[in-house]
């Protein structure tokens, strides 16, 4: 059963779904235990970084079924360590601070990279390490799985930057309240048609590798790689349509009691992966 790209479709969608909604749920829940058990519990987790690391080293030379859907997971859990890093305020940047209003935009950039720029050097520095050691590897699935996440998270914080219509800070971890102050609403701007269309056209290659697969193996990693970019591409346009993306994780998190705000606004963390 494994060996259906549609089933490997279906797992990266519960994986992105449940993954997004259990991070947010432990985030949630540092956030009533304070800022210092939430970087406890971040280090504790550690060792779910050294098993992605693992995975990857343990599937770079085989080329199976089993080796891509691990691959994947394997770059799923380095990914999902170092973004909850970052939300519970461990890993994120120098500027802790709202932004000023009405200042240059060469400042309100320079602002803005201040409060991610050690999370983005991390998530960086390791899809360098994973493209230095897959750069030989049968199984290169982890390496790509990382990067398309890694490419579209950018995207997405460019959007946010440059100004989206929809940002909702519903999700937004209390170490992060400052992070809204240094995106913009506007109803569109010049990075966002190329963002999906990049999207879209990697999807499109994603699916002509799958058709043209030699072995069960690609089969199966190239339907997860298209499967984790559709989503991302999703993620995009839940910037810019009135679609309540956020029930899909309400689940995890109870409704938060109503507020007077603008409910235009939102941010990148309350999607996936």
């Amino acid at each position: 059963m494994l060996t259906d790209p549609w089933i490997a479709a279906l797992v990266a969608l519960f994986v992105w779904w449940f993954s997004t909604g259990a991070i947010l749920m432990v985030v949630k829940y540092s956030d009533r235990h304070g800022a210092r058990f939430g970087q406890a519990l971040t280090w504790i987790a550690l060792p779910v970084f050294f098993l992605g690391a693992y995975g990857i080293w343990r599937t770079a030379h085989l080329d199976s079924t089993v080796a891509a859907y691990q691959a994947f997971l394997a770059a799923l859990a380095l990914w999902a360590w170092i973004e909850m890093a970052f939300l519970t305020g461990t890993i994120t940047g120098p500027n802790v601070h709202e932004c000023k209003p009405d200042i240059p935009e060469w400042e309100r950039f320079i602002r803005a990279w201040g409060t991610i720029a050690y999370h983005e050097m991390l998530l960086a520095t390791t899809l360098i390490g994973l493209w230095l050691f897959t750069q030989d590897a049968v199984n290169t699935f982890g390496f790509w799985t990382f990067a398309v996440l890694f490419f579209a998270r950018v995207s997405a914080k460019l959007n946010l930057f440059l100004g989206v219509p929809k940002i909702n800070t519903e999700f937004l971890p209390l170490p992060l309240a400052h992070l809204p102050s240094h995106f913009r609403y506007a109803k569109m701007n010049w990075l966002f048609p190329i963002s999906v269309s990049a999207l879209t056209f990697a999807v499109a290659c994603w699916l002509e590798r799958l058709y043209f697969a030699e072995s069960l193996g690609d089969t199966i990693g190239f339907a997860l790689l298209a499967a984790m970019t559709a989503l991302a591409l999703l993620e995009h346009w839940f910037m810019v349509l009135p679609l309540p993306d956020e029930k899909l994780w309400r689940w995890m998190i109870p409704a938060s009691k109503p507020k007077q705000q603008d409910k235009t606004i939102r941010t990148e963390d309350a999607h996936g992966l």
